[in-house]
């Protein structure tokens, strides 16, 4: 399938919407990129996760508490995903672009690569985001059917039954399969990735074995063969629900889009930053904790919009966003509380689950 372009307007809501939130760096004197706070909590949740581990592998605990380990461990995977990750790969994690590329390694330690990354998330979801056949992350058949236009298995007339399993696998599939997958095909469904450089090569499969290493070696030669399979299970299967769930509730909620470009001239009918707007919701953005847990992923239209501002400001520039979407007349998604972005996504997979 050929990239769609996006509509051209002579009045441009992006270009207007730049401006003040450039305009808003400027007069408040602050940076773009993370802070202190930040920083902090990398801190944080890095050293917490290196101390799990430690405890988890080396020390044996009571099978209750290693269960509870397990599980913590999975949601510290997630956040150092959502917090340090996800912000580094982006360039917004720190205005040094070493800092930031340190950042993203994170991903290769926890067992991803930040190649592919760079490829799925900040190329074709950030520019295509639910347009069918190329934003890969609403491609999840046959399980799961995120959209209208995706073939209809018997299998989802019950998918909003069982995608909290099919949730469940998403990091363990994504580690040990789908990684391997776009690397020895070259591309990531539809999309042909650019080409490895020998280093990108060398840090695929040396930080693959690392990964191997450290979490499969290790605690199999302490633990046991058994007892290491029970235990990443329960920590990748709660990683896996982690990850999932903030992303299908930013883009696969009853109010969001699933556009389509123009059969004839291959154009989408919006221009960038509305199709933006009409693909991706907010969701409990005044709920400070699950904002520090998630890295502000709570605010996925603010960072559909600006990914390469750190998550630390989208507090403070949703105002303004929401301000010119009203002065525009633009949609603006948002779910007041997570358990409504929920429900809502549990709707449209319901809605789904018929031919």
């Amino acid at each position: 399938m050929a990239s769609p372009k996006f509509s051209t307007v002579s009045q441009s809501f992006h270009s207007e919407l730049k401006k003040r939130i450039s305009d808003y760096f400027t007069q408040a004197g602050k940076s773009s990129t993370g802070n202190f706070s930040l920083y902090f909590k990398a801190i944080v949740l890095v050293v917490s996760f290196v101390a799990v581990y430690i405890h988890l592998v080396f020390y044996t605990p009571t099978t209750w508490l290693a269960i509870i380990e397990c599980i913590v461990l999975g949601g510290l995977t997630a956040a150092i995903g959502f917090n340090v990750m996800h912000d580094g790969l982006h360039g917004s994690f720190s205005r040094y672009k070493w800092v930031n590329e340190l950042a993203g390694l994170s991903l290769n330690f926890l067992g991803a690569n930040n190649f592919m990354w760079r490829s799925k998330h900040n190329i074709i979801h950030h520019t295509y985001t639910n347009i069918e056949g190329i934003d890969d992350d609403i491609e999840a058949k046959p399980l799961l059917r995120l959209c209208e236009t995706q073939k209809y298995y018997k299998i989802h007339r019950f998918q909003h039954w069982y995608f909290w399993l099919a949730y469940s696998l998403l990091y363990i599939w994504w580690v040990f399969f789908t990684d391997y997958k776009k690397y020895f095909l070259g591309r990531i469904g539809a999309t042909s990735l650019t080409k490895m450089s020998i280093g990108d090569h060398l840090s695929f499969w040396g930080f693959k074995l690392l990964h191997a290493f450290i979490f499969m070696a290790v605690p199999i030669y302490t633990l046991g063969f058994s007892t290491w399979v029970i235990g990443f299970l329960i920590y990748g299967m709660f990683t896996g629900v982690v990850l999932s769930i903030v992303f299908q509730l930013a883009h696969t909620v009853e109010e969001t889009h699933f556009p389509r470009a123009n059969a004839t001239t291959g154009k989408m009918e919006d221009e960038w930053a509305l199709h933006q707007l009409k693909t991706t919701a907010n969701f409990a953005t005044r709920n400070r904790l699950i904002s520090w847990l998630v890295g502000g992923l709570n605010f996925q239209v603010e960072h559909h919009l600006f990914p390469r501002i750190s998550h630390v400001h989208y507090p403070a520039i949703s105002k303004i966003i929401k301000k010119a979407c009203q002065d525009f007349g633009m949609p603006y998604i948002e779910y007041p509380k997570m358990r409504l972005a929920l429900a809502s996504h549990i709707s449209h997979l319901k809605h789904l689950s018929r031919k």
